[in-house]
């Protein structure tokens, strides 16, 4: 019998998205809905080991082969890349990258260099280089909402759900960047080697999200 597939979930809400996924492919998920402080947890129905990580670090135990399959969202594939097979968008997640500014704010009225705040500088840059705009790109950690407010920056590009953390700010969206969801991810080498699993494991989501 072969050893389980190893996956990566990323923790917090795609994890419970994707317990639920596994519930409906027939899976009781009974150590992944009890952790307790195991990082490391068996889905014996669907022949899985799943390692609950941060959402970059999928990306990394995928990339590196230490995970054949890593469930992480499209934001963090955007902003860190990597070379893997994206092989699904599992569709919960479901979130948006925006350009948001003061009210008032216009991108084809600005002239020079515009200061954008964001906690995914890559993305950012990228955007711009697609409207052939000259940005200076502000990286935040926290509450990217302030740069603007504070005078720091002319606007920011964010992950935007409801949008009501903007309007409470006085920003409002100026430009949609890209649409965000969570996504399933395999490890190059790993498609050549356990490929009639990866597959199956891959019919078995697609089915369940479909149905």
């Amino acid at each position: 019998m072969s050893e389980p597939l190893r996956i990566a979930i990323t923790k917090g809400r795609l994890l419970d998205d994707s317990i639920r996924m596994f519930q409906k492919a027939g899976a009781s998920c009974s150590e992944l809905l009890d952790p307790g402080r195991r990082l490391v947890l068996d889905v014996p129905e669907l022949g899985l080991s799943a390692v609950l990580a941060k959402a970059p670090d999928v990306v990394t135990y995928v990339e590196q082969g230490v995970c054949a399959l890593g469930i992480v969202g499209k934001d963090t594939l955007m902003e860190v890349g990597g070379s893997f097979y994206e092989v699904l968008d599992l569709g919960y997640g479901r979130c948006r990258f925006a350009l948001a500014a003061p009210r008032g704010f216009s991108l084809s009225a600005r002239r020079g260099t515009l200061r954008i705040a964001s906690k995914y500088p890559n993305v950012t840059r990228s955007f711009f280089r697609s409207l052939g705009q000259d940005v200076t790109v502000i990286k935040i950690e926290g509450s990217v909402e302030l740069a603007p407010v504070l005078g720091l920056a002319d606007a920011i590009v964010d992950i935007v759900e409801t949008g009501n953390t903007l309007k409470a700010n006085g920003l409002e969206i100026v430009s949609e960047v890209a649409p965000v969801s969570a996504r399933l991810i395999v490890n190059t080498a790993a498609m050549k080697l356990r490929k009639s699993e990866i597959l199956e494991l891959t019919e078995k989501c697609r089915g369940v999200l479909n149905a």
